[in-house]
């Protein structure tokens, strides 16, 4: 899902997540997860706050914009956004470390033909 603002209204955040907001938390079926102080109240919901209550990773690029992943409650997600360890072959056939690119903003794009 991708977030505009630091805050989003409840009718946005449950069309992007799925989560339904109710007084005892974040609930989906029969899932519900107690959230902190006011995000389940019909205010602006804090997305940093509901991210980590709910283990959603949340990539940040500024106030403006970012973006958050799905809940990790069945473990097939990544717990976080930080790229795992990897060496490829670069277009000249030298190892590329991709560790070497380590705090900066990377867009990975991956294709295959199968």
């Amino acid at each position: 899902m991708l977030i505009t603002n630091k805050a989003i209204d409840r009718d946005e955040f449950e069309r992007g997540t799925g989560w339904t907001l109710k007084p005892e938390g974040a609930c989906r079926g029969e899932v519900c997860v107690p959230l902190p102080m006011g995000n389940a109240d019909g205010g602006a919901i804090d997305i940093d706050a509901v991210a980590e209550s709910l283990g959603m990773p949340l990539v940040r690029h500024s106030d403006a914009l970012a973006a958050l992943g799905p809940a990790t409650f069945g473990g097939n997600v990544l717990a976080t956004a930080e790229a795992p360890e990897l060496v490829l072959p670069n277009l000249d056939g030298n190892p590329f470390d991709l560790a070497s690119l380590r705090g900066k903003k990377v867009v990975m794009v991956a294709w295959s033909p199968y």
